[in-house]
């Protein structure tokens, strides 16, 4: 099951006429720290550019060759150690500062979205969730700290991540060891979403709710029939429905700025039925939240599926692991990104998201660490424009500037042991 929705970059050296206006390249007025502001004023239209390279060149999951190439000259470039092929085409960096201090890591995923994980998009992959500007923003981060490097402590390791959409990629670059070696004590990562351009969405104790997946069989002559009443029951378990229209969408991210508000818990469910040998089989699907939720789903899955005198349910998996930001972690990011980046442009997700997966939680099962939501939304522009996942999604560029300045900051003081 897919999740998010498009966009583009320029690789190393790419000649061209710059793209942003001067005093435009980002959608801040002020950053506290000058020294990163300045090295990343340098590289502000360098890195859009970098952006609608890869915009132009998606790639879906597992075929992320072109992308990681073009990540792993620019870290090389930069005086990253770089080792290439993790888990398929992650690309990971290593950049050790001239002090000592701890080990942090910064995750960016590459690939693009399939057409059937696109809402109302076209016939070709593409980058409709926003990665090729997470993969820019963790470029720019890096080229920004190697700069900085004789003021930096610490060492910060870049995970650029392949099939963040078939939630295969960071189970595969575990698989493959990347911590095995440089063990960092937490990791960050940031993913654009529909808020005003550069405002920061911190999620403390929140995040996304992992999906479980499973599947009734009926056996008899109106198992179709039976099927289809028990696929009703089964949706009719869902708490929240999927927005689908901009007012929908509104209201849907209003409710998650809502404190105890009714994101606080839910159930999403999906069951479709159909003919199989011999009967009927009906396939399910579930998101809820808290975590903890997903026992009694399948309770109620088993009951109705009694109800209807089903030969077997199965669950043959555990439920994929949900994504929960540690709480601690967020709060301390958003102490800093409120006196960095300012109040006005740091806000709180009360709500996990109840739509989406994300594989990044089975990073934070391993560390603790942040994941955060980068406003794209271009001032006046509807919320479809910054949806993922949809077609309509045109994110506004000036994000990558202060999503590199905060995470370029926030990593360097995290490395440093503050």
């Amino acid at each position: 099951m897919s999740r998010r929705v498009v966009l583009g970059g320029a690789a190393a050296g790419v000649a061209g006429s710059w793209l942003v206006p001067p005093g435009a390249s980002w959608a801040g007025e002020k950053f506290s720290d000058t020294r990163i502001d300045a090295v990343a004023s340098r590289w502000d239209r360098r890195l859009i550019e970098l952006r609608r390279d890869l915009h132009r060149h998606p790639e879906p999951a597992g075929e992320e060759r072109r992308t990681a190439d073009v990540v792993a000259r620019w870290l090389r470039a930069a005086g990253l150690t770089v080792t290439t092929g993790v888990g398929g085409h992650g690309v990971v960096g290593v950049l050790t500062g001239a002090r000592p201090g701890r080990t942090v890591a910064y995750r960016a995923d590459m690939d693009a979205v399939l057409p059937n994980g696109q809402l109302g998009g076209g016939p070709d992959t593409a980058h409709v969730c926003g990665h090729d500007l997470h993969t820019t923003i963790g470029v720019g981060v890096a080229v920004v700290l190697a700069r900085l490097r004789e003021r930096l402590a610490g060492r910060v390791m870049f995970v650029f991540q392949p099939a963040e959409e078939a939630l295969a990629g960071a189970a595969a670059m575990l698989a493959d060891g990347v911590f095995d070696r440089v063990r960092p004590a937490e990791i960050h990562a940031l993913h654009c979403g529909p808020w005003p351009v550069g405002r920061i969405m911190v999620m403390p104790g929140k995040g996304m709710p992992g999906l479980d997946r499973g599947s009734v069989s009926l056996t008899g002559p109106d198992a179709l029939a039976r099927a289809e009443r028990l696929a009703d029951g089964i949706n009719a378990l869902g708490t929240v429905a999927r927005p689908l229209t901009p007012a929908d969408s509104e209201r849907f991210v209003a409710d998650l700025e809502t404190p105890h508000g009714p994101l606080e818990r839910f159930v999403v469910t999906s069951a479709d039925a159909s003919e199989s040998a011999g009967g009927a089989e009906v396939r399910v699907s579930s998101r809820c939240w808290p975590l903890n939720r997903y026992v009694e789903v399948r309770e109620a899955v088993g009951r109705l599926a009694e109800s209807v005198g089903a030969a077997s349910v199965a669950f043959p998996d555990a439920p994929f692991p949900g994504l929960a930001t540690p709480e601690r972690d967020a709060r301390r990011l958003q102490q800093y990104l409120r006196r960095t980046v300012g109040p006005d442009r740091t806000g709180t997700l009360y709500a996990s998201i109840p739509f989406n997966g994300e594989d990044f939680g089975l990073f934070l099962g391993r560390m603790p660490g942040t994941y955060s939501f980068l406003g794209v939304r271009t001032p006046g522009a509807g919320i479809m424009t910054s949806y993922p996942h949809v077609g309509t999604f045109d994110p506004d560029e000036r994000a990558i500037g202060l999503g590199v300045r905060a995470m370029a900051g926030w990593l360097a003081e995290r490395a440093g042991g503050h």
